[in-house]
């Protein structure tokens, strides 16, 4: 199997891992944010990359160690026709920074099925809407 294809499954034994509410933190996910080179001590900042980069990591591979998820744009090689298990990185907001990384599942001619860390503060499945795409990343061994 592949890096990717290890760490997508990695990301799916993950799911359910959540956010705890209030002033509480999870441990679990306080060990993704230390797969990067931030030093961030809260479950409630942003951690998809975390995520992906612990999972990567996990699989015997590397990430980025950057909790930007837009740093993934540079990881790996680029491809047009994802699989399952490769990155799909995201734009969010306006500010031509910010965005989401998470595993691509499946997609449809409008929105791409994901399995990521940090979607609605859990490690979950969802469906994001295509119009936000920025690329498809694959390890150098796919």
């Amino acid at each position: 199997m592949t890096l990717c294809e290890n760490a997508f499954s990695i990301a799916q034994k993950e799911l359910g891992i959540s956010e705890v509410p209030g002033v509480g933190n999870n441990p679990r996910i306080l060990l993704y944010h230390k797969a990067c080179d931030s030093a961030f001590t809260s479950d409630s900042v942003p951690w998809c990359a975390a995520f992906m980069n612990w999972c990567l990591q996990q699989a015997g591979g590397k990430g980025t160690r950057s909790a930007m998820a837009r740093s993934f744009l540079a990881w790996g090689k680029k491809v047009t026709i994802p699989k399952p298990g490769d990155l799909v990185v995201f734009k969010r907001g306006t500010d031509g920074i910010s965005g989401h990384v998470a595993f691509f599942v499946s997609a449809t001619d409008r929105s791409i099925k994901v399995i990521g860390g940090n979607q609605s503060n859990a490690v979950t499945y969802t469906t994001l809407n295509k119009t936000n795409l920025l690329g498809y990343r694959r390890s150098l061994d796919g």
